[in-house]
């Protein structure tokens, strides 16, 4: 019998730097590549999804904002991943978008699943997330990047994909 995934709920943040360049972790994917992610993780019981974002921009970057600064969602996608533990996760992401002047990131504040998969980080200009052969993840944050940093939030949230198909 297959494991029944875990619903994972959570909040992930889009930050840019005032040269319009973009935060990602990376971590190791099941391949051995490397791959980047944005900041964000797990709601908390109770919380909103802005106050998950909020938390673990803390958290994970040491970047404090205000939840009035996080905006709207825009973007969301989902699908399954594996810890390294072996747990199956059902993962249901919602995206926003932030813009900060600072970019000293402390990490020591990560919870320990979080301090597990990261392996470091970087602040990535539009044309080298264009251009790298790593796996960014979701599948078309690229292209999310680029409209955000020139028009801004969309009018909905872009659905975007877990995996390339």
């Amino acid at each position: 019998m297959a494991p029944v995934p875990v619903f994972r709920p959570t909040a992930r943040i889009i930050v840019s730097d005032n040269l319009d360049r973009i935060l990602l972790f990376s971590f190791t994917t099941a391949a051995g590549t490397t791959g980047w992610l944005t900041p964000g993780g797990g709601l908390h019981g109770g919380e909103t999804v802005a106050a998950a974002a909020v938390r673990e921009l803390t958290e994970e970057t040491g970047l404090v904002l205000a939840e009035s600064r996080v905006g709207p969602i825009v973007a969301t996608s989902a699908g399954l991943w594996t810890a390294f533990d072996g747990t199956l996760f059902f993962g249901a992401d919602s995206f926003f978008f932030v813009r900060v002047s600072a970019t000293r990131v402390v990490t020591d504040g990560q919870e320990p699943l979080e301090a597990s998969i990261i392996t470091g980080h970087r602040w990535w200009d539009a044309a080298d997330l264009k251009r790298t052969t790593d796996v960014i993840t979701p599948v078309g944050l690229p292209e999310l990047v680029a409209q955000l940093i020139a028009d801004g939030p969309p009018e909905r949230p872009v659905c975007l994909p877990w995996h390339a198909s």
